[in-house]
């Protein structure tokens, strides 16, 4: 059986406050592709976006972005009035997204509505939170202890986060961990009722995992273990791609690489969580750089460009194996992108996935 959709960003949907959102807009667009018969609606990653601005690039592989909050739930909540969300600078030019102006406006918007919502909310829902997203949250109160430094930058003790150092900041900065609680329990329960109504109108959701994760973010501060890390927790080479037709010095992405030999060992516990809160998000999900789980290529850390990168094998048909014995069939999408040798083609072959 054929069927279609459209690829529409969240933040390209029109809305009132600088960004697409969660808002009733979103809600006219699922109408609209119902109206149209289509059956999918795929998106960018929804994680929350660091410097730069890329959905490629999250602080986190288990949050969400606050910047998708629909404030005019909030006003509805008795969270916000209309007022304050009119009185904020998100830019207002319509044809594009003002980031610097939400950065620094929409923070300020949430805060308001925290402080009304902690009122009856004396001991936060962690319940409905996974663990990683919790990690997420003391990760952002950390940063912004430190000025919205990357956690390489941060104190030695917090940096490689000895147990002492653990406990003192999540006292010290409690009220504002839970201001990020607060924000991704408000981005689950609208993306929730979102998709909920996408499918009851016949349309699944294509989501994307990103397959690196970014250094500044709190996988890697977290779970150093996962990533070509030194003992002092800095990165021994980063991701890239080579030099071609486009760059003769090639693309010097800087993610971390992650320690195969180690997911190996674990069974893929992490990337079998990352999947896990995935599947709750989307419908289908697309795995970018799919071949970079044949083969990846790696540059030294320090490298001012990608040339003298060399290509490293991935884990190859095993992770997606234990993927299938946690999960059973997977509705994923890999992604075809680049030169793609036959050790690719073979590996998509096996995995089934289109």
């Amino acid at each position: 059986m054929r069927e279609c959709g459209m690829l529409l960003p969240i933040a390209s949907l029109p809305s009132k406050y600088g960004i697409g959102c969660f808002s009733k807009e979103a809600y006219e667009f699922v109408d609209q592709l119902k109206e149209g018969g289509q059956s999918f609606w795929q998106i960018l990653p929804l994680g929350p976006t660091g410097f730069g601005d890329s959905p490629y690039k999250a602080f986190s592989a288990f949050a969400g972005n606050p910047y998708f909050i629909d404030l005019e739930q909030l006003v509805g909540e008795g969270l916000l009035t209309e007022d304050e969300c009119e009185e904020a600078d998100f830019g207002d030019d319509d044809r594009y997204i003002a980031y610097d102006k939400i950065y620094k406006a929409r923070f300020k918007v949430l805060k308001k509505a925290y402080e009304r919502w902690k009122k009856d909310h004396h001991q936060f829902l962690k319940s409905k939170l996974d663990p990683e997203t919790i990690e997420y949250c003391f990760y952002m109160a950390v940063k912004d202890h430190f000025k919205s430094a990357s956690w390489n930058k941060w104190d030695k003790d917090i940096r490689l986060r000895k147990p002492a150092a653990v406990e003192k900041y999540k006292k010290m900065l409690a009220d504002e961990i839970g201001f990020y609680e607060f924000q991704q329990i408000e981005f689950n329960e609208q993306w929730s009722r979102l998709k909920a109504y996408a499918n009851e109108n016949g349309i699944r959701i294509i989501g994307d995992i990103p397959i690196y994760v970014a250094f500044d973010g709190a996988d890697s501060w977290a779970h150093p273990e996962l990533f070509q890390f030194d003992e002092e927790c800095l990165p021994k080479a980063v991701a890239g791609c080579p030099p071609d037709a486009f760059s003769a010095t090639g693309q010097l992405w800087g993610n971390p690489l992650y320690d195969w030999g180690y997911h190996k060992k674990d069974h893929y516990s992490w990337w079998i969580k990352r999947m896990e809160y995935s599947l709750k998000l989307y419908d289908v999900v697309r795995v970018d750089h799919f071949r970079g789980f044949d083969e990846y290529y790696s540059i030294p850390a320090g490298s001012e460009n990608a040339i003298h990168g060399t290509w490293e094998k991935g884990p190859g048909i095993e992770i997606f194996q234990k993927m299938q014995e946690k999960f059973g069939k997977l509705d994923i999408i890999a992604e075809d992108l680049g030169f793609l040798t036959p050790s690719v083609l073979k590996l998509v072959k096996d995995t089934g996935f289109p």
